[in-house]
């Protein structure tokens, strides 16, 4: 079958096993596996089916997705996300929407410790939403800030999104989680203007500040002391120099079992328990990566085999636009996109094409191009129909309807695009801290 052909197929086909309700990694897996015998013959797809589940997987940089990923989950276990929101909520209560504020600063926190977007939201979902509508706020707009608040957790690292698009590109996985850093901050800068406008606007929707007075707000930073060394340890090792992402990885998943231990008086749950229950969710999250990875791999592959970089990249050239203009049409691409394909696949069936045309052709920075792409890629998990975050909080949150919760994050999600094009303007707010590491 002709190249052209069979990819112009499978994008109907895809879509036609995801509206069956086949997950996405099987849909993309089956399209990519048909593609791929229509190609080269049944044969070679069968050799591929084989071979490649070991060959996507069998890296020692990945061995970083379960090591943050368990360490989220000592640090949740650990009360680490209440101590920060505990922070956030005394120091920034006095401020309009002060709760929703704190909740944000509360939830860049907690994704400093965790690297996990679906973790930050569970953990802010059980202890913001209830202060929140308790003190007045609408029940939308809380759990909105919430769902949102979570995607902070896929720019400030520790990221696995971050390290996953530094394997996939072969870009520097250090250099790519401490590009991060600004991004990650400048979100959450926009997340608390846009809130605090949205309050003048509308004061209905966040009840007056809070009074807290400086005596509760000095006490309460000797509970940030885990968050800060867990940050310091991992981020600013990266940074200086003194670990590798792997190893910052395993040391990080190693303090925050060592803080879990420590503070295991105050769990609701015995220490075993809390251990179990911490190593099944990281086995169930990293098998959801991997699985991922092969199924999404495997379709990536077919687009190689049928040329499509090639193709892409040849007509890129006979285009009379600015470089930046394709830039941009690339990165739009992802809003819709993200709507109906997790993070991690989105960026498997997409950085093969794209990739190549905006780093190699065009030469823009890796570290540019990838921060934007998993700035987007935040978009799709607080849009429907997929917004992942949106069924977590719904879980932890059953009295709001889900519906509801998807407009709570459409501001969310203009701010998201706000703080994008930022980024997209002045490129070097993602390059410039990397660049002066040791």
């Amino acid at each position: 079958m002709d190249p052209l052909l069979a990819v112009m197929l499978s994008i109907p086909l895809v879509l036609i096993l995801l509206a069956a309700g086949i997950p996405v990694f099987a849909s993309l897996g089956v399209a990519g596996f048909i593609g791929c015998a229509a190609i080269s013959g049944l044969d070679m797809a069968l050799i591929q089916l084989k071979v490649f589940p070991y060959v996507q997987t069998a890296s020692y940089l990945l061995v970083v997705v379960p090591l943050f990923v368990i360490m989220g989950h000592f640090a949740f276990k650990a009360g680490i996300g209440k101590d920060v929101y505990l922070i956030g909520r005394n120091w920034f209560s006095q401020f309009p929407a002060g709760l929703g504020v704190a909740t944000i600063v509360g939830s860049a926190g907690f994704a400093a410790c965790s690297g996990s977007s679906v973790a930050t939201a569970a953990t802010m979902g059980a202890v913001a939403v209830p202060e929140m509508r308790e003190q007045g706020y609408d029940p939308k707009l809380a759990c909105g800030i919430v769902a949102a608040g979570g995607v902070l957790g896929i720019l400030i690292p520790p990221s696995v999104i971050l390290v996953f698009y530094g394997v996939i590109t072969d870009t520097s996985v250090g250099s790519m989680l401490i590009a991060g850093v600004i991004p990650g901050l400048l979100s959450v800068v926009i997340y608390i203007l846009g809130l605090t406008m949205l309050s003048r606007i509308e004061p209905t929707l966040a009840p007056k500040p809070l009074k807290i007075s400086w005596k509760e707000r000095f006490s309460c930073l000797r509970y940030g002391l885990g968050a800060f060394l867990l940050f310091f340890i991992v981020v600013g090792g990266i940074y200086i120099g003194w670990f590798t992402p792997t190893e910052a990885a395993a040391v990080g998943a190693f303090v925050s079992f060592i803080a879990m231990i420590i503070r295991r008086k105050q769990m609701d749950e015995t220490l075993q328990a809390a251990i179990k229950d911490c190593f099944i969710s990281t086995l169930r999250t990293s098998c959801m990566v991997f699985i991922v990875i092969v199924g999404a791999g495997l379709y990536s592959f077919f687009l190689t085999l049928a040329q499509v970089p090639q193709m892409v990249s040849a007509w890129v050239a006979t285009l009379p636009v600015p470089p930046l203009i394709i830039v941009g049409l690339f990165l739009v691409l992802y809003i819709p996109l993200g709507m109906l394909l997790d993070s991690f696949s989105l960026l498997l069936v997409t950085l093969p094409i794209m990739y190549p045309v905006v780093v190699d052709q065009m030469g823009f920075s890796a570290l540019w191009f990838g921060i934007l792409s998993t700035k987007l890629c935040e978009v799709g998990l607080i849009s429907p129909p997929v917004g992942l975050n949106v069924y977590v909080l719904a879980g932890v949150v059953r009295d709001v309807q889900l519906a509801d919760i998807f407009k709570g994050c459409l501001w969310f999600v203009l701010f998201e695009l706000v703080a994008a094009v930022v980024l997209f303007s002045f490129p070097s707010l993602s390059y410039w801290l990397p660049m002066t590491m040791k």
